[in-house]
C-alpha cells in the first residue's frame, strides 16, 4: 500500500474517530479506556520481538530447523511448531514479522519450495493466537469485562487453542503436499547462535507478566523500550532494522477505527443482540464474518463494548476466522509486507484459498473441543 494510500486511511479513520468522541464524549472515553491496553500491549511485544531478534533467537532456531534431517514434511511442521510458541509468548504479529523471513531462509537453505513456509506461517499465526490474553489483541479486548488471570485464560481457551493448532496443521499440510513431496538438503554450515541479551531475557519477562498478572500492558511496554535501548547501547540493533520491525501506521490505523466502532456500539445495542441466543459456532462465524469485513481489531471492540454471553466462541471467530481475508487481521498486513522485503510475491487470492481451506475446519474443531471440555466461561 503506497503512502498516499495509508494517509488516506488515517485520514479517514481520524475523521470517523472525531467524530465519535464529539458526538459522544463519555462513550468515546470508555471505549479508548478498554482499546487502549491491547495496543500498547502489542507495541512492547514487537519491541521485543525486535531486541530478540537481535540476539540472535529467531535466526539461531531457523538454523536448528534447517538442519533437521528427513522430508520437507518434518520440516514444515516443525516450523508450524515455532510459529505457535512465538505467537503464544511474544504475540502472532511480532511472529509474522520475525518468523516468516526465518522460515523462508530455511526453506530456501534446504532447496524445498517457499509457498508452503510463507502462506503456512500466518494461516498459524492467526489459528494460534487463542492461547494466551497477549498472543492476540482481540484476546484482551474481548477480555475487557472479564477479571481472569492469564494463566486462568490460558487453562479455559486450551482444549480450543489446541484443536485449532492441529487441525491446522493437517490442514496446510494437506493443501500443500504436492509441494512439499520433493527431496530436501541438509546444510552443512552451524546455524548462528543465541545470545543471551536483553531480547531473551525480555522475553522471559514478558510471558511471565502475561501469564501471572491482570494489567501487564504497561510493564511489558517498559520492559520492551528497556530492551531496545540496551540491545542498541550493546551495538546489536541498528535503526532500521527496528524501524522495520515496528510499525506504527497500521496500528494508529486500526485504533482509530476501533475507537469509532467501539464508540458507535456504546451507543447502539445491535451488535450484542445479534450475538444473544446465538449457538457458539454462530458467534463464531459471525465474528469471523465481521473481521473479514472490518478487521478482527475494529470487530472486536464492536462487539466486546457490552460482555458477551460466550466470550470463547467469540475469540475462536475473532482469531482464527481472519485467515479466510488479509482484511482480516494487522498480521496479515505485516505479514504482506514482510513477505514482499523478503523478496516474495504473496498472492491475496492464495491466502485466502489457504484460508478457506483452514479457517472453517479450525473454527469447528475449536468450538466442538470447547463443548466436550467446558472448563469455564471467560
Amino acid at each position: 500500500m503506497s503512502r498516499r494510500q495509508w494517509l488516506a486511511l488515517l485520514l479517514a479513520a481520524g475523521a470517523a474517530g472525531a467524530v465519535a468522541v464529539l458526538a459522544a464524549p463519555a462513550r468515546a472515553a470508555s471505549t479508548a479506556a478498554q482499546i487502549w491496553a491491547p495496543f500498547v500491549l502489542v507495541t512492547g511485544l514487537l519491541l521485543i520481538g525486535a531486541a530478540a531478534d537481535a540476539d540472535g533467537l529467531f535466526a539461531a532456531a531457523g538454523g536448528r530447523l534447517a538442519r533437521l534431517p528427513g522430508r520437507p514434511i518434518p520440516l514444515f511442521l516443525a516450523a508450524l511448531v515455532l510459529v505457535a510458541g512465538v505467537t503464544a509468548v511474544l504475540n502472532l504479529d511480532t511472529a509474522v514479522v520475525f518468523v516468516t523471513p526465518v522460515l523462508l531462509a530455511a526453506a530456501a537453505s534446504r532447496g524445498v519450495d517457499e509457498a508452503p513456509f510463507l502462506y503456512g506461517s500466518v494461516a498459524m499465526c492467526n489459528s494460534a493466537s487463542l492461547i494466551l490474553p497477549g498472543s492476540n489483541l482481540t484476546n484482551l479486548l474481548v477480555l475487557g469485562h472479564g477479571r481472569v488471570s492469564g494463566a486462568t485464560y490460558a487453562l479455559r481457551m486450551a482444549p480450543a487453542s489446541a484443536a485449532a493448532v492441529l487441525v491446522t496443521g493437517a490442514v496446510l499440510v494437506m493443501f500443500f503436499r504436492r509441494s512439499l513431496r520433493s527431496h530436501a538438503l541438509v546444510p552443512d554450515v552451524d546455524g548462528p547462535r543465541i545470545v543471551v541479551g536483553p531480547g531473551v531475557v525480555a522475553t522471559v519477562g514478558a510471558a511471565t507478566l502475561v501469564l501471572f498478572t491482570s494489567g501487564p500492558a504497561l510493564p511489558v511496554l517498559v520492559l520492551g523500550i528497556a530492551a531496545v535501548l540496551v540491545s542498541r547501547h550493546l551495538g546489536r540493533l541498528g535503526q532500521r532494522r527496528l524501524r522495520a520491525a515496528l510499525n506504527v501506521r497500521p496500528l494508529l490505523l486500526l485504533f482509530l477505527v476501533a475507537l469509532a466502532l467501539g464508540t458507535l456500539a456504546r451507543s447502539w445495542s445491535g451488535p450484542t443482540r445479534l450475538l444473544a441466543g446465538k449457538a457458539p459456532w454462530e458467534s463464531a462465524a459471525l465474528a469471523a464474518i465481521s473481521s473479514v469485513l472490518v478487521n478482527n481489531l475494529p470487530a472486536a471492540a464492536l462487539f466486546s463494548a457490552h460482555a458477551s454471553a460466550d466470550a470463547r466462541a467469540l475469540l475462536v471467530g475473532l482469531d482464527v476466522g481472519p485467515n479466510l481475508a488479509v482484511t482480516g487481521a494487522l498480521s496479515a498486513l505485516l505479514w504482506l509486507r514482510i513477505a514482499r522485503t523478503a523478496g516474495q510475491r504473496p498472492s491475496v487470492r492464495t491466502y485466502s484459498l489457504v484460508g478457506l481451506a483452514v479457517a472453517p475446519l479450525a473454527m469447528a474443531a475449536a468450538i466442538v473441543a470447547l463443548r466436550l471440555f467446558s472448563l469455564g466461561r471467560l
